[in-house]
């Protein structure tokens, strides 16, 4: 078929199309509205719960005990807002570039859309262009690089009847196709529509432990909370305003409504940082991800090396003895750079000085390209094209620089002058030499590779490129098993988990392969983090428990990651994982915190009912105990620097350091109450005191927790110290305080040198328990019982 007989779609023909939606537009029905995002974050259940405690304050008329809602709302705002942003991002998500592209129409060439295209519609694809919809070649010829949906760097020749795939780039050629799937249909849209689809597993360990602990709350506060109610209204007959503030005070102390707060406030400064780093994050949790991560699983181009060609050196054939370098230079100054290979070889031959009489243009039938000078030809090519017949001859010249990787053109030259229309080689050549290409590697590779390294962090290659090249792209990285490499096309179903823990180096990967071994690897119970540029490797990266986009590949892997790299940069990385080891550690360090309060108030409801009395404290008292002993040096403590290496599960780290402070609370104004009630102390005593003595108390937990004591964590301690008596001096009423008498002063004194002791030894054996736990998570059964004894008494000792 000629050009001219081409006639594409009548215009009748495309409104049919339109008209059974074959339009080259994915439909994307997966995404929430604002208005769903806004009555998802504000119709929650303990939303439900915090505005039936607020309407029952305001029934009974007390209103100074409705200081938790701030806290409410704010959390509400902030989590509408990061899901908005999330959907503004993923919107933007297309894999496509947003591009006219020439299509053939009533026989008129005419600029279209890409979303316009209709199937059947025959396009003119040219150098640069992306292909737009999987379509079929029907007149000419073209070069295209598939590496964003396959990860092959090589370049494919596509000719007559060709198959060609959405989202590849033409890199030379100009043919016709006719558009055989266009839009969801598509290969690229399909990919799309899974890219912007959001996994509903929580993949933060962090982040999942507290959703457990607040969904365990959840259901526990409903019958408590009515339990404590009817016994304090039926039986103890004390009146409906104390029952409910009574009550209420129970229940608050038990949500921890304010470590959700800190920890999205966290994630969000810690994001801000990342950014200003040109590092972005579309999903702020996944820093705390990619801090616990064990596995990273890399590519070669992009990630190793730079996403570009290089030459790496020029080396003369064993009869040449001429100026090898000085012939290219020559070659390099007369051909254009009309691709990335001739790029390469004019950035490293520039000091040609001969003028040629004519060239001769590569294609991708004969695989070299030619300059003439006089009746010579000097070619630069394939090595089988160029020398055909003398392959042999020459093959062992070659086939070692091969075998290491490199990409080998040969130099030759050829007795006569070759045209367009004559390039046939019909003598042998004379060789020159040959030009080793390869990606160069990135110069920050060897460092950053080294720190995971240090860090504990096994890294994978994974690769569509031939598993001999990225070997020894690995092992110049610097990066460990670069001798284990394997071809992935040999490995079957089945096999897989076996591959990850025997090979660290994967060649020939397929973009379904990449996320088997990612499944692989989680199965044996690693963190996994994917790093890509490329459609090809969107699947993964989504499967993976965190995902690395850099900035300069696909825009399709840039906005399907949870952290992009602006910059490309790699060596961002460190970076990274120190901020999300800093968020981790301060927020485990700040639940402490939080659940002494929570552990508290659960044992005080259950001790209430048993003994039947009232719950002593009130919401206002419970509210000045959470601000200044857990919610102000929280917020400050999760703003310090922090890079130490996360040990252990987040859940029972939290539950070491907050049981021994729930525990101690709990019997000190247990203690408190009996003896009030002996010694015939009113309810405002009792409340009064045991908020001291939970103040007391708190600030002991925190210098546990702040050990060792530095100038900024010192300066903290004194701050909430100031506002703790600023607070019961001027807003006295506010916080339902009042002037302790001598009785409420001496047992306040007796039982916090007792909460002291009974502190310090609780603290201990919890502190030996999740050092132990700690060592099980490393060694599981294969711990002995004198690495368990160890361990016990390290802990106990604070060594860590």
């Amino acid at each position: 078929m000629t050009d001219k007989q081409i006639t594409g779609l009548t215009q009748a023909e495309v409104d049919q199309r339109i008209q059974n939606g074959q339009v080259n537009q994915a439909i994307d029905d997966q995404s929430k509205t604002a208005t769903q995002i806004i009555r998802e974050n504000v119709f929650t259940y303990f939303n439900l719960i915090f505005a039936i405690l607020a309407v029952l304050l305001v029934f009974v008329g007390a209103w100074n005990d409705l200081t938790f809602l701030p806290v409410i709302v704010l959390n509400t705002i902030i989590g509408i807002v990061q899901e908005l942003r999330a959907k503004k991002v993923l919107s933007k998500l297309n894999v496509m570039n947003a591009t006219e592209i020439i299509a053939v129409r009533d026989g008129q060439e005419e600029k279209i859309p890409i979303e316009k295209l209709v199937q059947d519609d025959v396009v003119l694809l040219q150098t640069g262009d992306q292909i737009p919809a999987d379509a079929r070649v029907i007149s000419g010829e073209l070069r295209v690089n598939e590496a964003l949906l396959t990860g092959e760097s090589d370049e494919i020749t596509k000719t007559k009847d060709a198959e060609l795939m959405s989202g590849s780039f033409v890199v030379s050629g100009k043919a016709y196709a006719v558009l055989e799937k266009v839009g969801k249909d598509s290969y690229i849209s399909k990919l799309t529509i899974e890219a912007k689809a959001m996994g509903s597993v929580e993949q933060s360990e962090m982040v999942r432990s507290i959703n457990r602990l607040v969904k365990w709350v959840g259901i526990i506060i409903i019958p408590v909370g009515i339990a404590l109610f009817s016994q304090s209204f039926f039986l103890n007959n004390i009146g409906l305003k104390r029952s409910i503030t009574s009550m209420e005070a129970a229940l608050i102390g038990m949500i921890p409504e304010g470590l959700y707060l800190l920890t999205t406030i966290a994630l969000a400064l810690a994001a801000m940082r990342l950014a200003r780093q040109e590092v972005m994050l579309h999903d702020m949790k996944s820093v705390e991800t990619l801090a616990r991560v064990n596995v990273l699983c890399v590519d070669k181009t992009g990630t190793i090396t730079e996403p570009k060609m290089a030459v790496e050196k020029a080396v003369s054939s064993k009869n040449f003895t001429g100026d090898l370098s000085s012939i290219i230079a020559d070659f390099a100054k007369n051909m254009p750079a009309d691709n990335a290979t001739m790029k390469a070889i004019q950035a490293y031959f520039k000091d040609g000085t001969k003028t040629a009489d004519s060239i001769l243009p590569f294609t991708s039938v004969n695989k070299y390209s030619g300059v003439i000078f006089g009746n010579q030809t000097t070619l630069i090519g394939a090595p089988e094209m160029v020398l055909r017949d003398q392959f042999a001859q020459y093959q062992t010249e070659f086939e070692k620089y091969a075998a290491e990787g490199y990409r080998v053109l040969i130099a030759a030259n050829y007795p006569g002058v070759l045209t367009e229309d004559n390039s046939a080689l019909k003598e042998n050549v004379q060789v020159l030499g040959y030009i080793l290409l390869s990606n160069p590697i990135r110069k920050e590779a060897r460092s950053t590779f080294q720190y995971f390294n240090q860090q504990g962090v096994d890294i994978k290659v994974i690769s569509g490129d031939n598993p001999v090249t990225v070997a020894r792209v690995v092992k110049q990285a610097g990066i460990n098993g670069a001798d284990k490499y394997i071809d992935a096309q040999t490995i079957k179903d089945g096999e897989y988990e076996q591959a990850v823990q025997n090979y660290n180096v994967f060649g020939r990967v397929k973009p379904d392969q990449k996320r088997k071994f990612v499944v692989a690897l989680q199965n044996q119970g690693n963190t996994v983090a994917m790093t890509g540029d490329g459609v090809n490797d969107i699947l993964a990266m989504k499967k993976a428990d965190c995902s690395i986009a850099m900035a300069s590949g696909n825009s399709a892997a840039v906005q399907a990651s949870q952290v992009v790299l602006l910059d490309s940069n790699f060596a961002k990385m460190p970076l990274v994982v120190n901020q999300g080891r800093q968020v981790v550690n301060n927020i485990q360090r700040s639940a402490s915190l939080f659940l002494v309060k929570n552990i508290f108030s659960f044992l005080m409801a259950i001790f209430s009912l048993i003994m039947t009395i009232n719950y002593p404290l009130q919401p206002a008292q419970i509210t000045l105990i959470s601000a200044f002993t857990i919610g102000l040096p929280s917020f400050l403590l999760a703003l310090e620097s922090n890079h130490k290496r996360i040990r252990g599960k987040f859940m029972p780290n939290v539950l070491a350091r907050a049981i021994p402070g729930g525990l101690t609370d709990w019997l000190a104004v247990a203690i408190l109450v009996i003896a009030g009630a002996s010694i015939s102390l009113d309810h405002g005593q009792v409340g009064t005191t045991a908020t001291m003595l939970l103040v007391l108390v708190g600030f002991m937990v925190m210098y546990h927790i702040s050990a060792p004591i530095n100038k900024f964590r010192l300066a903290v301690m004194g701050l909430s110290v100031i506002c703790i008596i600023g607070s019961t001096i001027f807003f006295p009423r506010l916080f339902s305080l009042t002037m302790l008498n001598n009785k409420s002063l001496f047992i306040l004194a007796v039982l916090f040198c007792a909460a002291v002791t009974i502190f310090r030894w609780l603290s201990k054996i919890l502190d030996g328990i999740a050092e132990v736990l700690v060592v099980f998570d490393q060694k599981g059964k294969n711990m002995t019982f004198v690495e368990f004894k160890e361990a016990y008494d390290r802990g106990k000792n604070n060594v860590k």
